[in-house]
């Protein structure tokens, strides 16, 4: 006969009383778990940034160096002799040359003309007032004619004015003469007026 007093005996307990032990333990579980989640959130949201990338200056490309232009050739256009007297008081380098003014000649004539004189006379009281300088005196032609007699004509003409120059006072060993012949033109031989511009005489400065 069954033991009445020992009731239920055999069958499931219906209520569970969980102790403090227990429900501590699944408090420290919940605790872990959510700490592992907010450290994998992290985790992703590091993953996500981009990392610093450092700025590499560029590298210096080399400019090169402007080319300047070549500097156009100058043509040294000889000075008048009415320029003859501050040059010979300056100090500007020897020789220079200079070309006169109104000392041109006639077709195959080698002679001073008279509306040429006042020019020679202005150059004989300029080196009077430089006794020590010394000049060249360079007679050209224009190009008619034959090679030879034209450098023989540029002597001549040279010749003609170192005589009006001693004339005028100048010591005749102070000037010598040369010929240029036809030349270095300064003008057309084309037209009778370039002609007349290549007939001329130059003055060459050697020495104050």
């Amino acid at each position: 006969m069954a033991n009445n007093n020992r009731k239920g005996e055999g069958a499931p307990p219906s209520h569970i009383h969980v102790g403090k032990t227990e429900k501590k333990t699944n408090w420290l579980a919940w605790l872990a778990l959510a700490l592992g989640l907010l450290a994998l959130l992290f985790a992703l949201s590091r993953c996500g940034r981009d990392e610093p990338v450092a700025q590499v200056a560029p590298a210096a490309v080399p400019v090169a160096e402007p080319v300047a232009p070549p500097a156009p050739t100058v043509v040294a256009v000889p000075a008048g002799t009415s320029t003859v007297g501050a040059y010979l008081a300056g100090s500007e380098p020897l020789p220079r040359t200079f070309v006169f003014e109104k000392l041109n000649f006639d077709t195959a004539g080698n002679i001073v003309r008279t509306e040429d004189q006042a020019e020679v006379a202005a150059l004989i009281a300029t080196l009077k007032q430089h006794p020590t300088s010394r000049m060249r005196v360079v007679g050209y032609a224009d190009a008619r004619g034959a090679s030879d007699a034209n450098t023989a004509l540029g002597k001549s003409r040279a010749d003609s004015v170192k005589a009006s120059l001693v004339a005028g006072g100048i010591e005749a060993d102070r000037i010598e003469t040369a010929s240029g012949g036809e030349t270095n033109p300064v003008d057309s031989n084309a037209t009778a007026a370039g002609q007349a511009e290549n007939r001329r005489t130059e003055l060459v400065v050697l020495q104050r």
